[in-house]
């Protein structure tokens, strides 16, 4: 009996000592994906200015995004612009512009007209490595014309790519299409 009162003791330390140890497989934690509920794309030539914006306050709820176009973009342009990412669920809202930014070498956007939209986009800023980033772009119109351009922000992408979400890889954080015309 009196080995009893010693091993039940022992034994139930032993329990708790065992549960309260640290355990070396605990996942780390995963890196969240930051919320992206609203891309702006400002171009500007001159007077003339352009604001392309696209609102998804509900993420993937049952709301469609909202988009809107204010300005005219006009034939035979250049446009100098600005492609921005908000978090819009939060107060104020989060300009995700900035760690996009921040870590350029891991994000890349992309502006991509459909075959029947005549115009041309180029990234005007880079990564530290000289690579595309294209939160500041150039955009071109060419002829009268309409389509849809969409706007695509990539996470680890290939770098460098030849410009196209299939060589560029990486997985998408935001994809966005407008529905716009090129006028005279």
């Amino acid at each position: 009996m009196k080995n009893l009162k010693f091993i039940i003791p022992t034994i139930l330390l032993s329990v708790l000592l065992i549960n309260c140890s640290d355990d070396d497989d605990t996942p780390e934690p995963v890196n969240e994906e930051e919320v992206i509920t609203t891309v702006i794309v400002n171009l500007v030539n001159g007077t003339n200015t352009v604001t392309l914006t696209s609102r998804d306050t509900d993420g993937d709820g049952p709301n469609p995004p909202v988009e809107t176009i204010v300005g005219e973009m006009k034939s035979g342009t250049t446009y100098t612009g600005t492609v921005r990412f908000l978090n819009e669920t939060e107060t104020p809202s989060e300009e995700i512009t900035d760690e996009v930014e921040e870590e350029d070498d891991e994000h890349q956007v992309f502006v991509i007209p459909s075959s029947g939209l005549n115009l041309t986009s180029t990234a005007t800023n880079n990564d530290g490595n000289g690579n595309p980033l294209g939160t500041k772009i150039s955009v071109v119109t060419g002829a009268m014309s309409s389509g849809n351009l969409n706007i695509t922000l990539r996470h680890e992408p290939n770098k460098p790519n030849d410009g196209t979400l299939a060589d560029a890889g990486g997985e998408t954080d935001v994809s966005v299409n407008f529905d716009v015309e090129i006028i005279d």
